[in-house]
């Protein structure tokens, strides 16, 4: 015969309650040595289960974004980024713009720090429990192309709304057939004023033509990202060239040192 115990347990794992379950006896005791009322233990009970649950939907959507869990907040050297860059991250990791369905453009050289920018937004707002992909422009496009050639276009890029911020990072290194134009510029005007998009790119306005190779398509492109969007201009020097040369350093040091 089932105790009311064994009872209990049962009917919290079919109601999927896996916190009640693991934390129900610890509150019962602390409540019978505290005096605490019925309502007052259910309330302890009730916060721990609704944090647990934001932490594992926030670990699915971590996993889910494909984010580079390198590249957060955290280590982002924000003191080399551009004084507009700094005044205007702090609003973006909160989200407002994609409660709006605007875009985040970022253009600079190499090794500017585009994508480290992009993913710690991605990271903050995924921390916030929006959905957020991360994704190579090329690798998104070949998977939107094979999708197309399966007749499944449309599937995937329902799919895709289900984030409420793709990033596509690199845009200039993608240059493409009229086929992949064509599914890149699709993603522009199916999440036009209803989701955002994030673009990393090394090429201003005026080279889209390397990428959308028709004049009107790239013009039209440009038109539906731009008109909402909060542009960043990401200058300065290469974090890369800087990190290289601080290791040739050390090691010059080190040479001498040892010598």
């Amino acid at each position: 015969m089932s105790t009311p115990e064994a009872s209990l347990r049962l009917m919290l794992r079919a109601l999927k309650l896996p916190s009640f379950l693991a934390n129900h006896e610890e509150i019962g005791r602390g409540a019978e040595r505290q005096g605490w009322t019925f309502s007052q233990g259910l309330r302890q009970l009730c916060e721990i289960e609704l944090h647990d649950r934001r932490e594992r939907r926030i670990g699915r959507m971590q996993k889910a974004s494909c984010l580079p869990a390198s590249k957060t907040l955290s280590t982002l050297e924000t003191a080399a980024l551009p004084a507009k860059v700094r005044r205007q991250l702090p609003a973006l990791c909160e989200g407002s713009f994609a409660e709006r369905g605007d875009n985040v453009l970022l253009f600079g050289l190499p090794g500017r720090g585009k994508t480290h920018v992009a993913a710690a937004i991605g990271h903050e707002l995924v921390l916030r429990g929006r959905p957020v992909l991360f994704s190579s422009t090329r690798g998104l496009v070949e998977k939107l192309l094979v999708a197309k050639r399966e007749l499944q276009l449309e599937k995937a890029l329902r799919r895709l709304d289900g984030f409420d911020v793709v990033i596509l990072d690199d845009i200039g290194y993608v240059q493409q057939d009229r086929d992949q134009m064509e599914v890149l510029f699709t993603l522009f005007a199916q999440r036009y004023e209803r989701r955002s998009l994030v673009i990393t790119s090394n090429l201003v306005f005026s080279q889209w033509d390397r990428i959308f190779k028709d004049p009107m398509t790239t013009a039209a492109a440009i038109d539906r990202l731009v008109h909402h969007a909060v542009i960043l201009e990401m200058t300065g020097l290469s974090r890369r060239s800087e990190e290289a040369k601080k290791r040739q350093s050390m090691r010059t040091k080190k040479e001498v040192v040892e010598s």
